[in-house]
């Protein structure tokens, strides 16, 4: 879908495919139509690993690229009463969501092969981690209801070959540290803070390299540790929420760090006994201390200087 500026109020449609091939025939039809590629602005929804390819394609090509949050779009195309879910609704929403609000938005930039090569370690690990974890459940599983030695000794085989591949894997990304210095020197930065241990710093790391934040609320934001208000009158008055946006695996384990900070951070400690003696309850007053922990690694990244007791108090 592209819309241009000019008296043309019916918008230009095309559908290709997403592959190379696909991207290039619809960069020859853009500019088929008076558009150069410079002077482009392209709206694409986040889905996954599928828009990076098309997002890479176009960044190259000089254009300004803006990866739009998906629900944010859907409330838009809700507003404007846009109710069907299909792939055409959806580019008209892009389009006019784009034009609308285009100058409000940050433009997307890839981040750095490094920090992309970390993610991809990360999330191979994790989706092993996670088949290693059902597979001891259904070994548990299997011995308790006395299953076939033959299956027991499939599962420990299959248990043992994934152990040994999450090894592979951490191993992997520890010589991905000692080869980037720069990088091993952020995460370094990041351990400094109280309660931020290794596996919670470097998701976090991979987060906040792979996008351009201009605040640490920006950053907390799109990590979904901002409240939600819902209020309405006086009769509405409903305890705010997190947004719960953004990777759900960093979240969980920014809550243990939270609770890890109650115990072992003593500023942190301090700004959450605050919270409890103003009546706040225990998981709003964690997920303060989760949004907190986002704000202080944004700025020691930003600054590039280690944990700062004296900023967080001062900050409090």
């Amino acid at each position: 879908m592209a819309l241009q500026p000019g008296e043309r109020k019916r918008p230009y449609e095309r559908e290709v495919r997403n592959d190379a091939g696909g991207i290039a025939r619809l960069q020859k039809w853009v500019q088929e139509r008076g558009c150069e590629l410079s002077q482009l602005t392209v709206v694409m929804e986040a889905t996954g690993v599928y828009h990076e390819r098309v997002a890479q394609a176009f960044h190259d090509a000089g254009c300004t690229v803006i990866v739009a949050n998906p629900k944010r779009v859907r409330d838009y195309a809700t507003g404007l009463g846009l109710l069907h879910k299909t792939d055409k609704v959806d580019a008209r929403a892009l389009a006019r969501y784009g034009k609308e609000h285009g100058s409000e938005l940050v433009s997307w930039s890839p981040p750095p092969e490094e920090v992309r090569i970390l993610r991809s370690l990360y999330d191979r690990l994790s989706a092993v981690q996670e088949d290693l974890q059902r597979e001891m459940n259904r070994r548990d599983q299997a011995v308790i209801s006395e299953e076939p030695e033959l299956v027991i000794d499939s599962l420990n085989s299959s248990i043992t070959h994934l152990r040994k591949e999450c090894e592979r894997l951490k191993r992997a990304i520890e010589d991905h540290f000692d080869q980037h210095p720069g990088l091993k020197s952020q995460r370094e930065l990041l351990q400094s803070i109280p309660s931020i241990g290794p596996v919670s710093g470097d998701l976090l790391l991979c987060v906040l390299l792979s996008h351009r934040f201009h605040s640490a609320r920006q950053a907390a934001a799109f990590c979904g540790l901002i409240p939600k208000a819902h209020q309405s009158g006086s009769s509405v008055r409903k305890a705010s929420r997190l947004t719960k946006q953004g990777d759900g695996r960093l979240r969980a384990k920014l809550y243990m760090a939270a609770v890890v900070a109650t115990r072992h951070n003593p500023e942190l400690r301090q700004v959450y006994r605050a919270l409890l003696a103003a009546g706040k309850p225990k998981l709003c007053a964690l997920g303060a201390l989760m949004r907190r922990l986002v704000h202080i690694a944004f700025g020691v990244l930003k600054y590039e200087t280690p944990y700062n007791p004296q900023l967080v108090l001062q900050s409090a």
